[in-house]
């Protein structure tokens, strides 16, 4: 009888443990960089690294925000309010159009 050595499954789902996963944490802390310490220089314009906490008075803030009429190829579904393009419409119900999502 001859008894062929095929390789074993491998878990992809299981954990995986190496040399590296055994140092420390103080060892981890110090290869991350101090987040205090001086900007970065690479900053992005729309998260700023100061923020406001949620409660601050905002009334004195203008937003410009730019609203689009709806388009020709466009509906407005009447069960979840979102502006989906026609290929979106799945039929026109008693109250309005209807998306496919909702309708499902």
């Amino acid at each position: 009888m001859k008894v062929e050595n095929y390789p074993m499954a491998t878990d992809y789902d299981a954990p995986r443990k190496s040399e590296d996963d055994s140092e420390s944490i103080e060892a981890l802390k110090e290869r991350v960089p101090d987040k205090l310490s001086g900007s970065s220089g690479d900053e992005d314009s729309d998260n700023p690294s100061s923020f406001d906490l949620p409660g601050a008075d905002l009334s004195d803030l203008e937003l410009d925000v730019v609203v689009l009429p709806a388009q020709d190829d466009e509906f407005t579904c009447m069960s979840c309010f979102l502006v989906k393009h026609r290929s979106q419409l799945d039929h026109e119900g008693s109250s309005g159009p209807i998306c496919k999502e909702c309708a499902a």
